[in-house]
């Protein structure tokens, strides 16, 4: 017998094959440590054993991750970036919650609303002419130390819509139960005016659950469409229904895969809603705003999530549209497409609404590593010319779109702040990692709703980043846009609304009196 060769019963127990199986099986690090300090191991068993441990540690890490879901010791959620996050617990609504806090409103005496009286102002998605953008009236520019005083606090139901402002009550769209909610609040208080249900509920694991579009108001009125094509126009003051209608049911169409997300346009006498998938000269419908009646119906063109923008563009007005193959301006009156452009996005996923830069030119911006394009529209009706003024990767607005300011676009590139040159498309910086969430400009500044639920003031400037204050205004995941009428700022998502004042201190800094918040 050779010199080095080894009595098997001199091998000790925890080096035998089967026991090195058994934990490389069972934990792959440990198995792994074990063959590879074996010193009668050859080189080529352990190069192999190193491979296959590497190949089952994954499938090992998978197992546990998912175990860890099953028992709920941990959750995944979608951010807004690709793939989804690993988090101690999902971003959902406690409907039990909402009902409790809405009943113990309904015992509190009715408050005097002072702020009824004042004209609408922020009665359509994302502001006046979905600009984005505040010029009511001066703003708190320096905040203190701990935010701008918070009027209320409450929890909410689901969805990712927004709020529109008048006549002193904010109106949105949320899921509770199996039901969407028309809901009003008091501006000043937060307090539950009047709500409209109806049975109604989409679920989507990777978007989230509940509805997306922000219902608009207009000359008394609140127009609603919820995720699965639910259409109401509400009186405001009321909350009373005055017609409904289901937009799939009436075109036939299919729900979009994230569902129906597109706030309405109002038009003249006309509301128009963009539709649902699969039909022909159906894409885009438009209702008598009284009645309820259809009055026309156009564009075979697969829909996306982005609202339509109605903009004067080369001295013509129109609807913008953002489709899954192109952008294009529509006449409503005549029913014709009076210019496109090709416009492309993975999985057909479009959600942010173009941005008017001037009377001739729109930014479109989009994610999953598309980037953004300057077009200029000019030339004489009834066939104006399109060009592309510049094209890049500078601006991913995934659903979150920019801000136009003094030659200058400022937007959340994938999560990052950024300010881009909107003549020449060149990025000025990028920095600041707020997440996927949203901006609205106002007084040359920036708000800055991140994905997270913090709320962010910006000097809007080329300089460079400069926030100048920062107050943790949510908790969880944050997509909805805030809304901004008379001086207060209103916050929301799946969760919670809250609502900050905004106007500026009186004169010598004292504090202003608030309302008393309701608290989840």
């Amino acid at each position: 017998m050779e010199e080095n060769s080894l009595n098997p019963l001199d091998v000790p127990w925890y080096r035998t094959p089967f026991f090195e199986r058994l934990i490389l099986l069972a934990c792959p690090p440990l198995g792994w440590w074990l063959v590879i300090r074996d010193p009668t191991g050859s080189r080529a068993r352990k190069v192999l054993v190193t491979l296959f441990a590497l190949a089952w540690l994954v499938v090992y890490l998978g197992l546990l991750l998912g175990l860890a879901v099953l028992m709920r010791w941990v959750d995944l959620e979608f951010k807004g970036g690709f793939g989804p996050t690993l988090v101690r617990e999902r971003t959902r609504p406690n409907y039990e919650l909402v009902e409790l806090s809405r009943q113990d409103q309904a015992a509190l005496p009715r408050p005097t609303n002072l702020t009824a009286a004042l004209p609408p102002y922020w009665t359509d998605f994302r502001g006046p002419g979905r600009a984005g953008r505040y010029d009511e009236q001066p703003l708190l520019t320096e905040w203190p130390p701990a935010g701008p005083p918070r009027l209320w606090r409450q929890p909410c139901g689901g969805g990712y819509a927004s709020f529109v402002v008048a006549e002193g009550l904010a109106f949105t769209l949320e899921q509770r139960w199996e039901q969407e909610v028309v809901a009003a609040y008091e501006l000043e208080t937060g307090r539950e005016v009047w709500t409209h249900r109806y049975e109604a509920q989409f679920s989507e694991w990777m978007g989230g659950d509940g509805p997306r579009a922000t219902p608009v108001y207009h000359a008394g009125l609140v127009f609603s469409l919820g995720a699965t094509g639910e259409l109401c126009c509400l009186s405001a003051r009321t909350g009373t229904l005055l017609w409904r209608k289901n937009v799939l049911a009436e075109t036939g169409a299919q729900n979009l895969r994230w569902g129906l997300a597109a706030s309405p346009v109002i038009m003249g006498e006309s509301l128009i809603v963009v539709g649902g998938e699969g039909t022909q000269e159906q894409m885009l419908v438009a209702f008598d705003q009284l009645t309820g009646r259809r009055l026309w119906a156009a564009l075979s063109d697969k829909p996306t999530y982005a609202s339509p923008l109605l903009a004067e563009l080369a001295g013509r007005p129109q609807l913008v549209l953002v489709t899954a193959t192109r952008v294009l301006g529509f006449d409503p009156e005549r029913r014709l497409v009076l210019w496109e452009e090709a416009w492309k996005v993975p999985y057909d996923a479009s959600c942010a609404l173009p941005v008017l830069v001037d009377t001739n030119r729109l930014f479109i911006g989009a994610g999953y590593g598309v980037g953004g394009l300057m077009l200029e529209i000019a030339g004489p009706s009834p066939q104006p010319r399109v060009q592309t003024l510049w094209r890049n990767r500078h601006l991913k607005t995934k659903f979150n779109p920019a801000v136009y300011w003094q030659d200058h676009l400022y937007g959340l590139d994938e999560g990052v702040l950024a300010c881009v040159n909107a003549r020449t498309g060149e990025r000025v910086w990028r920095e600041g990692r707020y997440g996927y969430g949203q901006v609205l400009l106002a007084q040359g500044h920036l708000i800055v709703l991140g994905g997270e639920g913090q709320l962010a003031w910006v000097e809007a400037t080329p300089a460079g980043l400069r926030e100048k204050a920062r107050v943790q205004a949510l908790h969880g995941k944050t997509w909805n846009l805030p809304a901004l009428a008379h001086g207060r700022l209103l916050l929301r998502n799946a969760t919670e609304m809250t609502c900050f004042d905004l106007r500026p201190l009186p004169t010598g800094g004292s504090a202003r009196e608030t309302s008393t918040p309701s608290t989840p």
